[in-house]
């Protein structure tokens, strides 16, 4: 069985807005220098062709019923950082109830999702991926509406991608976004 990272040492690390990646064996820590996030507001946009796509209901959204299998998905690439320590570490943390995932589901079974972290109010979306045309898309449009459901004032991507931009994706320098994040949990705990 592989080490894990502590269940409390990560929440820790991410209430300080610091994430881990496995690089070569290694657990290296990480607060960019510019904080990817996406808006819960009317900021966010969905793209006209994944509105006219998710009206055909491509997918059954399901959560948490697969978080280490999303994992492993999120994993399946040529380069990853999710190696054995991660995927453990994460799915304690799921076990705790502090990781979820959002999943994309067809007759062919699991073809997209995301997971992530949450803490009061802030979700810290881990990775993505889609076996099918517009899987991971139709988890994170899930995923905004279910954290405006409940109120929560940030969605942080770590790292900003063209990918992430087409729904209104921005940046935050990593002081701004450590008042922000400082702030929205000092409201919430």
């Amino acid at each position: 069985m592989p080490r894990v990272i502590p269940t409390n040492v990560l929440l820790e690390a991410y209430s300080r807005g610091v994430f881990p990646m496995a690089e070569e064996g290694e657990i290296l820590w990480f607060s960019p220098e510019r904080r990817g996030l996406i808006p819960l507001d009317e900021r966010f946009h969905v793209p006209h062709g994944l509105k006219k796509a998710m009206r055909k209901e491509p997918f059954e959204v399901r959560w948490n019923t697969a978080f280490r299998e999303v994992m492993l998905g999120c994993a399946d690439r040529n380069e990853t950082w999710i190696d054995d320590v991660i995927l453990e570490s994460y799915c304690a943390l799921h076990a705790a109830g502090h990781a979820h995932s959002v999943e994309c589901w067809d007759e062919d079974g699991l073809q997209g999702g995301l997971y992530g972290v949450e803490l009061p109010g802030v979700f810290f979306g881990e990775s993505m991926f889609s076996r099918k045309t517009d899987a991971s898309k139709i988890a994170l449009v899930a995923l905004v509406e279910r954290l405006r459901e409940d109120r929560f004032e940030l969605l942080d991507t770590q790292w900003m991608t063209s990918h992430l931009r087409q729904f209104g994706g921005y940046e935050l320098a990593r002081k701004d976004y450590h008042a922000e994040l400082e702030r929205v949990l000092d409201r919430r705990i």
